[in-house]
């Protein structure tokens, strides 16, 4: 008979051979019990399982029976199996831990939902911001003319920035409005990965003012005394000799000033080494004065506006938006709203507020409910929502998140 030290060693030894596959099945045990149904199973029931299991594959047995404890090599065996109980006992413990943590709906939108990686935000004017880069080729959308070259560099040659708490599937859908916008695309697709490397596929413009004109619409322009800080979408009114006409501001250019000459694009410098110009920036608003406005109106404010010799041209106020301010305090008091559409067989289908325990177990309150009949704002306890109907919710945004994977 060997050492007790040896004898030690050699039981860590097959406890570590044999407890392969005790573990594994520990393992999934915890993961499966926790995940789809919430229990935790005992770790007692655990162990002894994983000691039948090392017995079937390594002969190991109950520290009752006399035959391990009273044989020569007793010492080895019951440290195997000490081994196999406590490797068992972490590996479910583990496994139950990714149980209760794993998503319950694991999907592309899901993964879409993460952020960007630390290492790409950068602090810029006192805010955390994130550089979004063009990778490769900016691809043909498929169905569309090609894009033209000039193009396709300056898309790819731009640098985006957005701020750094937007999740990645909001980011994607930004840079796509941009690109239409600033670009005048006519479509546009991106995928960002976590380092803020996008992959663009676009289409050429189609035209030059039809995406921004809305059904029976038309495009006129006129020349007139603009306001200074006009822009495009604003509201205006062109007062004519014989009618006053509605209509969305389209584009509006200024005239330069007499000492001003119009910036003309650089042409490719003769020399290779000698730097091109910068391209002036176009305002995105007018600086007053006589200019060029081109409006969006009805067909039968067309000829009114043609006709006219000397149009004068009034913008509309704005208003006061208190839905922007209400965001505004929300935002600042370190809440967020929600809207999510309740799904069938969820916590919340069929059962009224004050069962479902809303604000107790999510730390969330619905402040309205869209149903098929109607609104219910401000609900009481007694509100009862279906699958299908849409909530409004207010809280903190990680309590948002844990409220729409529970119940949408």
């Amino acid at each position: 008979m060997a050492s007790l030290p040896i004898e030690v060693l050699m039981g860590i030894y097959l406890g570590l051979l044999v407890g392969v596959i005790p573990a594994l099945v520990s393992w999934a045990l915890g993961f499966s019990f926790k995940y789809f149904t919430g229990i935790t199973v005992p770790g007692f029931g655990v162990v002894v399982l994983a000691i039948a299991l090392a017995g079937v594959s390594g002969g190991l047995m109950s520290l009752a029976d006399k035959s391990i404890t009273q044989a020569p090599n007793a010492e080895r065996i019951i440290t195997a199996i000490i081994l196999v109980g406590m490797v068992s006992l972490y590996a479910h413990s583990k496994g139950d831990q990714l149980g209760a943590n794993f998503p319950k709906r694991l999907s592309l939108q899901g993964l879409r939902e993460k952020k960007l990686s630390a290492d790409v935000v950068e602090f810029v004017g006192g805010r955390d911001e994130v550089r979004i880069r063009v990778i490769g080729d900016v691809a043909d959308m498929e169905g569309y003319p090609p894009l033209s070259e000039p193009l396709r560099a300056e898309i790819r040659n731009e640098e985006w920035r957005f701020p750094a708490d937007l999740r990645i599937g909001e980011l994607e859908r930004r840079m796509e409005e941009r690109l239409k916008s600033e670009f005048d695309l006519g479509d546009a697709s991106v995928s960002i990965d976590e380092q803020g490397r996008a992959t663009v596929v676009a289409a050429p413009p189609f035209s030059g003012l039809s995406k921004r004109v809305g059904d029976n619409r038309h495009a006129v322009s006129v020349d007139a005394l603009l306001p200074t800080g006009l822009a495009r979408n604003d509201e205006v009114t062109v007062l004519t000799e014989d009618a006053q006409v509605r209509g969305t501001v389209v584009s509006a250019r200024s005239a330069p000033s007499a000492d001003e000459t119009p910036a003309e694009t650089p042409t490719e410098p003769e020399i290779a080494d000698v730097e091109a110009p910068p391209i002036p920036v176009q305002a995105p608003t007018t600086d007053g004065g006589e200019g060029r406005l081109t409006v969006a109106v009805t067909r039968t404010d067309v000829q009114p506006l043609l006709r006219s010799a000397q149009p004068k041209v009034v913008v509309e106020p704005r208003g006061t938006h208190r839905e922007y301010e209400l965001v505004s305090l929300l935002r600042r008091a370190g809440s967020r709203f929600r809207r999510l559409t309740v799904r069938a067989d969820g916590p919340l289908d069929g059962t009224t507020l004050r069962d479902a325990h809303v604000r107790e177990a999510y730390d969330v309150a619905i402040v309205a409910i869209r149903t098929p009949d109607g609104w219910q704002v401000a609900p009481r306890g007694d509100a009862a929502a279906e699958a299908g109907d849409e909530l409004y919710a207010i809280g903190r945004r990680t309590d948002l998140d844990a409220f729409v994977e529970a119940v949408a």
